[in-house]
């Protein structure tokens, strides 16, 4: 048996350091009714600092090739995110490839991976362990519930798992506004009231409104004066809201001296204890194929060897991903196909001990639900938009809209990577 911890850290920071440009793909197709993405972006360095930023790759052509004969075309959702159609699901036992044109024309395209089958999840269970994370996940706090899982390993064929998570926790809150209100209503242009007020019409708007900050002397005439500066406000949702959190680290596992043996007392997850509140925590054991293991397994060795971020590493590390005219020339990061079982396990936290994360504010104690979560994730109480009447000494919302009988409105549940406005399966009321 050969297990991993490996931390979550992007490939091109680790390896790469020194390397001015390259293509990192990040893409894994599975055989659940899920978004099947595909990632691209370019990892460019500053000249002086050598740090790496993360530019999207937009307007490529991508598509996905089953078994040499049927192209699958993915269409980009949003910048450098490439998603096969909806119904589009793997097989196990079929063979896929990675084949993409970028805006300039540079052809890439991956090696085949051929889909292993994965054995189900069997038992899972739970444990509160106050010093369960590394120090560096969350400042110093430690606390966490470790998640542990039973699988049978098929007899007879060599097998490589990987395991991570997704968590879900209710939200509350589910817009930002910097230096602007949230308008449910579009703002129309040149019309103020009183001095003080933008006027919003009917046309339905939903979006941060943030007028420009003007000296007085370009003001129009009734025009208000909007503070300049670093603010904003909160807003809560105005329906149902799960922020989603997802795996830190990456587990993988090796069947060598275990083969056809129970997998048992598998640590899979640490699940903060952000808050008091239950959630809910998918656990997905993936079957890698033999060379996505292995680019894995390298990721970890050269992560030890270096000794850390600061140091360069020996060799970068290359994934499966070449240009079609250069195969010598490689990008970082890997493209697979992995069959996946997923067990929706329900964390009720009833058998915690000391603080949650998010009651560690030093402004004291928060009073509404959802707070604890909203500090966890932003180490900042919430900042809601001041409501009106604005009277006897009251605050005053920095920029304010007409009619003002909504204000502060409720902002929609936006769905993306980290929040969903639908109910996970498995939720419990």
């Amino acid at each position: 048996m050969f297990i991993l911890s490996i931390s979550c850290v992007d490939p091109e920071e680790v390896t790469l350091r020194g390397t001015t440009n390259i293509l990192v793909v990040d893409g894994t197709i599975t055989d659940r009714a899920e978004p099947q993405i595909i990632n691209l972006n370019r990892s460019v360095a500053d000249r002086l600092t050598g740090r790496f930023g993360t530019l999207p790759l937009t307007k490529a052509t991508v598509e996905v090739v089953e078994d040499s004969l049927r192209v699958i075309p993915c269409h980009e959702t949003i910048d450098g995110s490439y998603q096969l159609p909806s119904d589009f699901k793997g097989r196990v036992g079929h063979a896929y490839q990675l084949r993409f044109v970028l805006s300039d024309g540079t052809q890439y395209e991956s090696t085949q991976q051929v889909m292993p089958p994965v054995p189900p999840i069997g038992k899972v269970s739970s444990k509160f362990n106050p010093q369960s994370l590394p120090p560096q996940v969350l400042k110093g706090y430690t606390a966490a519930h470790d998640i542990f899982i039973e699988s049978q390993d098929p007899v007879g064929q060599h097998n490589y798992y990987r395991w991570d998570w997704k968590l879900y926790e209710r939200q509350y809150w589910c817009r930002k506004c910097q230096n602007g209100v949230y308008s449910i209503h579009k703002v129309i242009p040149h019309k103020y009231k009183d001095f003080t007020f933008f006027v919003a019409g009917d046309e339905l708007y939903e979006e941060c409104f943030m007028p420009p900050v003007k000296p007085d002397w370009q003001l129009e005439f009734g025009e208000p004066s909007v503070p300049g500066g670093d603010w904003y406000y909160d807003y809560q949702c105005g329906g149902d809201c799960w922020e989603i959190q997802y795996s830190y680290d990456i587990l993988i596992f090796d069947d060598t001296f275990t083969n056809g043996g129970l997998i048992a007392n598998q640590r899979v997850a640490q699940i903060p204890f952000y808050d008091y509140q239950s959630a809910l925590v998918d656990i997905r054991q993936l079957s890698l194929t033999a060379s996505a293991y292995r680019y894995y397994r390298l990721f970890a060795d050269q992560t030890q060897k270096t000794g850390g971020l600061a140091d360069t590493p020996p060799t970068a590390l290359s994934g499966n991903v070449h240009p079609v005219n250069n195969p010598q020339v490689g990008t970082v990061g890997y493209f697979t196909a992995s069959a996946v079982s997923v067990v929706h396990y329900w964390l009720d936290r009833k058998d915690t001990q000391g603080v949650a994360y998010g009651t560690l504010d030093p402004l004291g104690p928060h009073v509404n639900i959802g707070d604890d979560l909203f500090y966890a994730l932003n180490l900042r109480r919430p900042y809601p938009e001041p409501p009106p009447p604005y009277i006897g000494g009251r605050e005053e919302a920095k920029v304010r809209i007409w009619p003002n009988n909504d204000r502060p409105p409720l902002a929609p549940c936006i769905q993306s990577d980290n929040k969903t406005p639908f109910k996970p399966e498995g939720w419990r009321n």
